[in-house]
């Protein structure tokens, strides 16, 4: 089979690369995505998230390496594995970051991709639910909406981090540079009482078309060259050993969008990477690149969590005769808690000296949760909150360990490995307990139940962290966009030395975004997908 383009994975990145790329008629794409169709009705319930981090066939299944991080855990890794990728088991939460975040990677060397550079890329691909606003898009295919409900426990937490000194914004993605320490509702990728992952909102449209063909169940091997030139790839369906491989050829380029653990471990996978690495892994050096898989960054978060009493949570309403009322309402109406994301507010707060803008995300839920990665809540009524570091400066990895590409890369993000990250860590676990005595918090608080009043000195709250932290979702960095030797693409999203081959989605990151990373990955691939058109252009041109 062949087609212009040969786009790898179909996930938050990849469905868009596959909208956009097929708007022009004479335009021919393949998509080939390792899991299956979003057919399971969980994917679609917002709140069914919960159920999906550690789901048998939507996810891969992964595992960090156990790290002196997370004292010696091999903490689960959830990536989506089915058309939407993580956009379809995530947490539904649509804040793009601060702007300097953007201006950083341009004053990386990155040009085109300051603040200014990639607003229109985030508005573009915007379908806003809310009121008209400059800052928002509302003609694009992404679902975005404000929060519909604001539950009584966090209205309390806004009014108690607005008596801490924070500001409260109406809307966290009109933030303007500079802005100081804040507070306000997430934003969702939902449209009405469904998920707007990438595949509802991007690809169902798109498969309308003749010139887009979607493969499902296809596990890519490796990408095919003719000397520098990337021609297609090779996969097998169903990722049998002994399923026969077939071949996409790619008559422009070979597009990786596999995400920030599939992306390099592909490129690792066809012989492009540190030789080391490579040889040690029993893969023969096609092209040495030593930044594959390196610069792997991902923000880490542990909670803290109070019983309450007077103020009604999801505890009450998730049990019961309650949690039945609760599905009634959302049939009925397409409202209630099955509509809620993974957190509901949230706040940037400066905890370092040395911080120029707020260092620490603290997201916040009107619950409270048995320890474990799935959600099973508390049996008392309950509120969390969860800091992380927006731009940890730890930096771990993405490691081949095989020429098998069913066997999982080596996966670490070295949690906590410096200073500052630890410092910032702790710096959130002591905002969050500033934030549950303020007076609007307080009176309802009975107690903090984790980390508990036995953890007091830096140190205790350091190794709870440790113990009990967990990824945030946020993969991103391992192939990042640069000049520098341990760059992966330039900033067309070229692979370093060979032709014909990008890599669109968050593994370009050259750090990873202050906040939640859906978002900016949506719009690095509208940013690639206007790149790729233009090259065109200018070859048509020629």
């Amino acid at each position: 089979m062949q087609a212009d383009y040969v786009i790898v994975g179909a996930g938050s990145a990849g469905c868009v690369l596959a909208n956009r790329l097929t708007e022009d008629p004479a335009t021919r794409v393949i998509l080939i995505e390792a899991g299956g169709r979003d057919w399971n009705s969980l994917i679609h319930i917002p709140a069914g998230f919960m159920k999906l981090l550690d789901h048998p066939s939507l996810t891969w299944g992964f595992k960090a390496e156990a790290d002196p991080g997370t004292n010696g855990r091999a903490i689960p890794y959830p990536r989506g594995r089915v058309l939407g990728g993580s956009s379809s088991i995530n947490g539904l939460i649509y804040i793009r970051g601060q702007p300097e975040d953007f201006d950083h990677w341009a004053q990386l060397g990155n040009r085109g991709w300051g603040w200014d550079d990639v607003l229109p890329y985030f508005k573009l691909a915007e379908n806003w639910q809310g009121e008209a606003s400059e800052p928002h898009g509302s003609g694009g295919f992404l679902t975005t909406a404000p929060m519909s409900e604001r539950p009584a426990a966090c209205r309390a937490i806004i009014a108690a981090a607005q008596e801490l000194g924070l500001e409260y914004r109406a809307d966290v993605n009109d933030l303007p540079p500079g802005a100081g320490d804040s507070i306000g509702w997430c934003q969702q990728t939902r449209g009405g009482r469904r998920r707007a992952s990438t595949a509802r909102t991007y690809l169902k449209p798109a498969t309308k078309r003749p010139n887009l063909q979607v493969i499902t169940g296809a596990l890519v091997h490796r990408v095919m060259f003719d000397g520098t030139r990337a021609t297609g790839v090779e996969f097998s369906r169903n990722g049998g050993a002994g399923s026969s491989i077939e071949r996409a050829d790619a008559a422009c380029e070979v597009i990786l969008a596999a995400g920030a653990v599939g992306s390099p471990h592909l490129l690792q996978l066809s012989g492009v990477g540190d030789p080391e690495v490579l040889t040690k892994a029993g893969v023969s050096v096609r092209h040495a690149l030593p930044g594959v898989g390196k610069n792997f960054q991902d923000h880490y978060i542990a909670r803290m969590s109070c019983e309450v009493r007077g103020i009604e949570t999801l505890n009450e309403r998730g049990r019961g005769l309650s949690f039945a009322g609760e599905v009634l309402r959302y049939l009925a109406s397409g409202t209630g808690m099955l509509t809620y994301s993974a957190s509901l507010c949230a706040a940037s707060v400066k905890v370092l000296e040395e911080s120029a803008t707020p260092d620490v995300q603290c997201v916040f839920a009107p619950a409270s949760y048995k320890p474990g990665l799935i959600r099973v809540l508390d049996d008392k009524p309950g509120i969390t909150g969860g800091p992380w570091q927006m731009r940890p400066l730890s930096r771990g990895y993405v490691l081949v360990r095989s020429p098998d590409p069913r066997e999982q890369p080596a996966i670490n993000p070295r949690y906590l490995a410096e200073d500052t990250d630890r410092r910032a860590m702790v710096g959130g676990l002591k905002f969050l307990r500033r934030l549950f005595a303020a007076p609007s918090l307080a009176k309802y608080v009975v107690a903090e139940k984790m980390p508990g009043p036995g953890v007091q000195s830096d140190d205790e709250l350091l190794d709870y962290a440790r113990q009990n932290g967990s990824t945030v979702y946020h993969a991103s960095c391992s192939c990042m966009m640069g000049s520098h030797p341990m760059s992966v693409v330039d900033s067309e999203l070229k692979v370093h030395g060979l032709d014909a081959l990008r890599v669109i989605d968050a593994s370009i990151m050259p750090a990873v975004s202050s906040t939640n990373t859906n978002a900016p990955t949506i719009m690095i691939a509208e940013k690639g997908a206007a790149m790729i058109k233009a090259a065109t252009r200018q070859r048509l041109a020629a």
